[in-house]
């Protein structure tokens, strides 16, 4: 009887150091998968996201610059009072994909006569137009056109008339006595147009929507 209680004693034991073993064994092997997600692929992990991140920022950012949108700084006074020396710009180069540019528009483009160079001046006349300043006033066609962003009373030179090519434009300062436009350097081809400028973004008390 005492030999039948140790056996089953004993083997009752066994059966706990085992199921013991179990619990801790698999305790074990939890702690273990969790020890095994090593601190430098955490890192790896982090850093490749940041570097991700970086390098969409910066396609999406260049993106932007080519197709979309790209600031230009004015460094002359040949369009005051529209944009001054020191103003900085937001140029849109989308516009011009789904639409002509227009009389009146502020545009940004490659000087004719030296293409690593951008000027900015005002759209006055399009292809087919024939254009005329006389008596400090612009004629289009033979008819008269308000210049409202021109200070009052400006005083220039006579121009013209003159034909504008088909697909060329006449584009001047709106600082007319103080600018190298389409008087001097002649008409400029639509081909040569960044885009239109349509924003002063600085300084912060320039800030407004360009006309």
């Amino acid at each position: 009887m005492a030999q039948s209680l140790f056996r089953f004693l004993a083997l009752k034991g066994k059966k706990r150091v085992g199921n013991a073993g179990k619990k801790q064994g698999g305790s074990a092997v939890e702690d273990k998968s969790i020890e095994e997600l090593p601190e430098k692929p955490k890192n790896s992990s982090f850093f490749r996201e940041i570097t991700e991140s970086i390098v969409i920022a910066v396609v999406l950012a260049v993106l932007i610059r080519l197709f979309i949108l790209e600031p230009f700084y004015i460094p002359s006074g040949s369009m005051e009072p529209t944009l001054k020396e020191g103003d900085r710009i937001i140029v849109s180069k989308l516009n011009y994909h789904f639409q002509d540019p227009a009389r009146g528009d502020v545009v940004v483009f490659k000087y004719p006569l030296d293409q690593k160079r951008n000027f900015v001046k005002r759209l006055i006349a399009t292809g087919g137009e024939t254009v005329a300043l006389k008596s400090s006033r612009l004629y289009i066609n033979g008819q008269a056109v308000p210049e409202d962003y021109l200070p009052a009373g400006l005083r220039f030179n006579d121009y013209g008339p003159r034909e504008v090519p088909q697909g060329s434009y006449l584009m001047l300062g709106d600082n007319r006595n103080n600018s190298d436009d389409s008087r001097v350097w002649g008409f400029l081809p639509r081909d040569l147009m960044i885009g239109k400028a349509v924003l002063i973004y600085w300084p912060l008390d320039r800030i407004r929507i360009i006309n």
